[in-house]
C-alpha cells in the first residue's frame, strides 16, 4: 500500500523522539489522528469537574472527513473552540479523548496502531471505528437543554 500521508518535512517517528514543545508546526498538525472526537460538544460537571462527551458535533465538524470544515478560521467562527498547542496541552489533556494522539504522546503512551502516522493510511482511523464518522448530530439541531440526552456512555 502506498503511504498517502504528507511526510515531507516530518522527522522519522518524531512523536517518539521529540518533545512536544520542539515539534515543528507541520509535525504538530500531523499528530492529529483525524478522529473528530475533540470536536464533540462536552458537558462538564461544575461540582466534580467530570467531563462527558455528547454525540453533538461542533457546527464546523465535517461528519464525513472528521475534520474541521473551516480550520484556519475556526476560532473566529466558534469563539469557544480551544486551539490546542504544546504550551496548553497540560491544562487541556484531561478532557481530550483517551485515544487522542496529542493526549497519548503527552502522557508518554504510544500512538495507536490505527493512527495514520503508524499505519500510513489516513482512512485507518475510520476503519478501526476510532472516529466519529457517521454517528454525530449537528449542534444546531439539538436544543441545549437536551444535550444531556445525547451523552456518550463509553470511554472515547
Amino acid at each position: 500500500m502506498s503511504d498517502p500521508i504528507d511526510r515531507i518535512g516530518l522527522r522519522p517517528r518524531f512523536w517518539e523522539k521529540v518533545p512536544m514543545k520542539k515539534l515543528t508546526p507541520h509535525e504538530w498538525e500531523a499528530l492529529c489522528d483525524g478522529c473528530g472526537k475533540c470536536c464533540l460538544n462536552k458537558l462538564e460537571d461544575a461540582d466534580t469537574g467530570e467531563v462527558v462527551f455528547t454525540r453533538i458535533a461542533c457546527r464546523l465538524l465535517d461528519g464525513d472527513t472528521c475534520r474541521c470544515g473551516n480550520y484556519d478560521c475556526r476560532k473566529a467562527i466558534v469563539p469557544e473552540c480551544v486551539v490546542l498547542t504544546p504550551k496548553n496541552i497540560a491544562e487541556i489533556a484531561y478532557w481530550m479523548p483517551a485515544s487522542c494522539a496529542y493526549r497519548r504522546v503527552w502522557e508518554g503512551k504510544p500512538l495507536a496502531d490505527w493512527h495514520p502516522l503508524v499505519s500510513g493510511d489516513a482512512e485507518s482511523v475510520h476503519r478501526a471505528g476510532a472516529s466519529v464518522r457517521g454517528w454525530t448530530l449537528p449542534e444546531f439541531d439539538i436544543p441545549l437543554d437536551e444535550w444531556e440526552d445525547h451523552i456518550i456512555e463509553e470511554e472515547l
